[in-house]
């Protein structure tokens, strides 16, 4: 008995085991490929930093380690390759979560990968070309004729990164909800009922992941509130029904074999 117990459970590690590796590898192979436009790439990372500081010339960016510039160019090459390598990624956790679904909801794991790294890219995106320059012109406004910014590379690099990896991943609010809609363990009410609630956690957790000013803040969880919605509205288009909505056909479908029976024995007497 206990073999058998363990044995499926074996298999599910053995299975994440590979899934994984696929993906170490695929960030692998990005990795190397991004490392030889590292410089181009970093150029394209701070370009609204260096927007937002415009003309002075007391405001420039630098590095207080003699390897910190390397190891900047590779972290820089690393997460340009978990960027590329993202569709391999969210493919390999779908096709991982897949044996819990039906032969017939398998057949959105394409359009939900794509999906994926659409919203990863939109989230990405707005953090990007929205809030990077809105966020880097508050803190430059510290700047005075005596104290002048200069960011140092493996500040920003770690600012940056964090901050778009997060937008990119909380744009995947619709696809995990309409999903855990379609599993069964959310419904279209519970999701309107614990809308003010989630509203909070947006605002919770937009303060906690942006920088320390009330704009930003704002423009993370403006765009959760607007993700949420579209959640709902996935959930009640591909969610299961909740069981409220059964048991009220169910009377309905009573009620009128009742009538047609009573159609019927009148039509026979």
């Amino acid at each position: 008995m206990s073999t058998e117990e363990k044995s499926p459970f074996t298999e599910h590690l053995g299975e994440l085991r590979d899934r994984l590796v696929r993906s170490f590898i695929a960030v692998g192979i990005g990795f190397v490929a991004a490392y030889f436009f590292k410089e181009k790439l970093f150029e394209i990372l701070i370009a609204p930093l260096v927007t937002a500081m415009g003309e002075n010339e007391n405001t420039r960016m630098i590095f207080t380690g003699l390897p910190e510039a390397f190891f900047t160019y590779l972290k820089v090459s690393l997460l340009a390759g978990i960027v590329v390598a993202t569709p391999v990624l969210f493919y390999e956790f779908w096709m991982f979560v897949s044996p819990g679904l039906y032969r017939n909801e398998k057949k959105y794991f394409l359009p939900i990968v794509i999906l994926s790294v659409f919203f990863f890219a939109i989230g990405s995106s707005f953090g990007y070309f929205v809030v990077f320059p809105y966020g880097f012109k508050f803190f430059l406004g510290f700047a005075t004729e005596t104290i002048h910014a200069m960011p140092s590379m493996k500040e920003y690099l770690s600012f940056a990164s964090k901050m778009l990896l997060a937008f990119g991943f909380v744009f995947e609010l619709p696809l995990v909800l309409t999903f855990l809609a379609r599993m069964g363990l959310v419904t279209v009410p519970f999701l309107k009922k614990n809308r003010k609630y989630a509203l909070l956690l947006f605002f919770v957790g937009a303060a906690i992941i942006t920088p320390p000013d009330v704009v930003t803040q704002v423009m993370m969880a403006l765009p959760l509130m607007l993700l949420y919605e579209i959640s709902i509205i996935g959930a009640r288009i591909f969610g299961k029904k909740h069981n409220s909505e059964i048991d009220e056909k169910e009377p309905e479908n009573q009620d009128n074999l009742s009538q047609s029976d009573t159609v019927n024995q009148d039509d026979h007497t």
